[in-house]
């Protein structure tokens, strides 16, 4: 019989990887990880942390403006200092990669920094930093890499940056051409433009934000706009070029621009390049994303995987409930508690643009193809703070209703906090809450989110 090093091995140090391995070693078992890069993946270092700071700064330049609706008079013009802001960034991640680091030693889990790679389903190699390599054998194997930025092989892509790029450019762009229209692309349109960039949006299809709410994708193209983002659809990128220091971006209609930084945010492909999971035998999707079945096995016995390489729902939330699902599969749930069971209905979302999106449920599309009758409600408004601030921005809140049931089947806002909003209601979706119960709660005035309950007209069917 094969002795094991370990019970688990988990291959990735970010947010997946590392709650399966805390849990799992929680349970008593001999747990391993080998990482490559900085602790916390994608999230803390090139994803939603310093996404959400650079979010949070952009909106100051708005906030100056605006202040003076309300009497503040500055001294002078505002300016960014993107050095300070870097830096400050960087204190932070620094910060979470340590603390990342010291949930693992705190668990008694194995750190390796290296790169790691499957020989066998029992079997992982880790070339460790400063080049020796070590083997270890262990019971379970777990994937969980994450994704990484694709590039399509357009002319002059090695021109291009990726949103892994984007939070260190050593020069602030004063021109920013960003290819694709996905949360991706438009969160750092808008926090770049925010942030004092002229930013062009090039995107090849009808509308930005495919797969979202078509309303809800519709109002919020409008509003980037009235913020100053150039939008433009039906752009399809022939090649790029460097122009100086500057870079050239030519559309196959013949037309072209110029930027001093060209982001490429045309999605992620799962990040299984030098694993050696061909040889094992790892089915893969047509999409490249690791094929698993409920339980977050692979085709090969042994070895498993969850988050982003898996390419089911690509947020930091769901890999951490994915990690615990696994680990109750592997080594059993806590006393006196039941198996975790991963749910994907009702998961919320929001997309930091500015105004940001919230949303929980089903799109209004989803929800006609899967029930037929439904009832929209739905109201756009200036809110309050605007109609002192001098602002245009307008908010939209929209509910998707069951007409045979009455069950609130999605749940959509674009406006200011609609984050922070939509994660309680999402609460409320997924016990089922129906339109009735949402006419019964009482609103707490004035806010945007009483919006939500004091819906009473149906605007279509």
């Amino acid at each position: 019989m094969t002795e094991f090093d370990h019970d688990l091995f988990v291959i990735g140090g970010g947010s997946g990887g590392v709650r399966a391995a805390r849990f799992a070693a929680q349970r008593g078992a001999r747990v391993a990880m080998a990482e490559s890069g900085r602790m916390g993946g994608t999230c803390v270092n090139v994803g939603c942390i310093p996404k959400k700071l650079y979010s949070y700064g952009a909106h100051y330049a708005e906030a100056f403006t605006e202040s003076a609706g309300f009497g503040w008079r500055l001294p002078g013009t505002p300016t960014l200092d993107w050095a300070t802001l870097k830096t400050n960034r960087a204190t932070e991640i620094t910060r979470l990669n340590g603390i990342y680091d010291g949930l693992m030693s705190g668990a008694n889990v194995l750190r390796l920094q290296g790169h790691a790679r499957l020989l066998d389903a029992h079997t992982v190699e880790v070339a460790l930093e400063g080049g020796a390599t070590m083997r270890h054998h262990a019971r379970h194997i777990l994937i969980a890499t994450g994704g990484t930025p694709f590039v399509p092989d357009v002319p002059g892509r090695e021109l291009a940056v990726t949103s892994d790029d984007m939070f260190d450019l050593p020069v602030f762009p004063r021109r920013l051409a960003v290819v694709g229209g996905g949360y991706i692309a438009c969160e750092m349109a808008s926090i770049f433009h925010g942030l004092g960039a002229q930013v062009t949006l090039l995107y090849r299809g009808e509308q930005i934000l495919r797969g979202f709410d078509d309303e809800v994708r519709d109002f919020t193209a409008e509003e980037m706009r009235k913020h100053g983002v150039e939008i433009r659809t039906h752009a399809d990128v022939a090649r790029i070029e460097a122009a100086g220091a500057a870079r050239r971006v030519h559309l196959k209609d013949g037309s072209a621009i110029e930027a001093d930084v060209v982001l490429y945010a045309t999605g992620r492909h799962a990040n299984t390049a030098g694993l050696g999971l061909d040889a094992l035998g790892v089915r893969l999707s047509p999409s490249g994303a690791i094929e698993v079945d409920e339980r977050f096995a692979t085709s090969v016995p042994g070895i498993y995987a969850i988050g982003d390489v898996v390419g089911r729902l690509e947020l930091t939330p769901v890999a951490l409930a994915e990690g615990m699902v696994l680990a109750d599969e592997l080594f059993g749930p806590p006393p006196g508690q039941a198996a975790r069971r991963m749910d994907y209905a009702n998961i919320p979302t929001a997309v930091f643009t500015h105004p940001p999106i919230g949303t929980v449920g089903l799109s209004e599309q989803q929800a006609r193809a899967q029930f037929g009758a439904v009832q929209v409600f739905r109201s756009d408004f200036k809110p309050l703070k605007h109609t002192v601030s001098g602002g245009s921005e307008r908010t939209l809140v929209k509910l998707i209703v069951d007409a045979k049931t009455d069950r609130v089947l999605g749940l959509h806002m674009v406006g200011a906090d609609a984050g922070e909003i939509v994660q309680g209601f999402a609460v409320a979706l997924k016990c089922g809450a129906t339109k009735a119960q949402f006419d019964a709660t009482i609103g707490i005035h004035p806010t945007s989110a009483e919006e939500f309950v004091t819906l009473r007209q149906v605007s279509r069917t």
